[in-house]
């Protein structure tokens, strides 16, 4: 079965699963470089050059967390907010009457 002849649930389930350990890869990678950038600051001795690296990879990791956890949490909400403003439109088309 390809993944063009799955259903739109098993299509959605997976791209929340590669979505999540996406970011696990990341943030492995992130840990495990990180480790290894901090030992060797440390072995060199000197200004603490690792948290520059630390703290912006950080906020990349972090970025991509709420990406991840609002492409998965934030399901249908695209949806939801169409059909809010299609109501809104449709109560102002009301009271405004036709033809306006």
């Amino acid at each position: 079965m390809s993944r063009h002849d799955e259903d739109p649930l098993q299509r959605r389930a997976r791209r929340r699963v590669e979505m999540k350990l996406g970011w696990a890869v990341h943030a492995l990678v992130f840990v495990l470089v990180n480790l290894g950038l901090a030992t060797i600051n440390y072995l060199g001795g000197g200004h603490r050059w690792h948290l520059w690296p630390l703290g912006w990879w950080g906020l990349g990791l972090a970025i991509h967390g709420a990406v991840v956890a609002f492409g998965i949490y934030g399901d249908g909400m695209r949806e939801r907010m169409v059909a809010d403003e299609v109501e809104r439109l449709r109560e102002r088309e009301r009271s405004q009457g036709p033809g306006r």
